[in-house]
């Protein structure tokens, strides 16, 4: 892995043998770069574009040895095309404002992140109660980050939290009403990232890992074309891995 032109020399850590958080009785191994280091967005993009992720200041992807089964995504956004239940999610939210705010604590975003939290991750291990621990999980100094309010009137119905990055949007987080499943909010997120991508001219939103056999994180081949990172590359054949 070449490092990054015009960015600091960037050192790695993996981590310890682990539960994976994705599929039951498998062991995980996470590769880090060093938190020691000050990224810039730079450094980030050219993270992002080999696979990483952002956890608060924490960016990271999988290592492990006998498992390839997460595997980065991102949408080619002036290629994207919506499918039926794409169109019809947004004719659904056509009520619905949007306005960027600053990455900063807000009670009611917090309140919205825990009824989000008990509702759809009831055993996660995500601290739901601690406002420090919330800003740490979202957010880093070191990025261009903005959390997208979603609201119907005064309502509020979901918060993105998304980096921008020299070549695209990173989605880092999405938590929404529990209480407005018809709504598909986590699909109206995802398509107003595309479409905000667009208007800055920037080709990619960077979506995470895409697990063929976790329902929670399968869903991300309804958008379209995704690429795939696998063996170092970015591809459209899934069937690589």
């Amino acid at each position: 892995m070449t490092e990054p032109p015009s960015a600091p020399r960037l050192g790695f850590f993996t981590s310890p043998p682990h539960e994976c958080g994705y599929l039951p009785q498998r062991e995980a191994v996470t590769m880090f770069a060093d938190p020691r280091i000050n990224l810039s967005v730079d450094a980030y993009t050219w993270l992002s574009a080999h696979g990483f992720r952002r956890s608060g200041t924490h960016v990271y992807r999988p290592h492990c040895a006998d498992c390839s089964a997460c595997i980065p995504v991102r949408i080619a956004v002036p290629e994207f095309a919506l499918n039926r239940a794409q169109r019809r999610t947004l004719a659904r939210n056509t009520d619905v404002e949007f306005h960027a705010r600053a990455p900063r604590f807000e009670r009611e975003h917090f309140h919205l992140y825990e009824r989000y939290l008990r509702a759809r991750h009831p055993d996660s291990h995500m601290d739901s109660t601690n406002p420090s621990a919330y800003m740490s999980f979202l957010t880093a100094l070191w990025c261009d980050t903005t959390f997208y309010e979603f609201r119907c009137g005064e309502e509020l119905l979901a918060v993105a939290v998304v980096d921008r990055l020299g070549d695209g949007l990173s989605s880092v987080y999405t938590f929404f009403a529990p209480d407005q499943a018809e709504r598909s909010l986590g699909r109206l997120a995802v398509l107003k990232q595309v479409e905000w991508a667009a208007a800055l001219g920037l080709p990619w939103v960077y979506l995470g890992y895409w697990i063929r056999d976790c329902r929670k994180m399968a869903y991300k081949d309804e958008y379209a074309p995704l690429e795939f990172y696998i063996n170092g590359e970015w591809t459209r054949n899934v069937e690589r891995a």
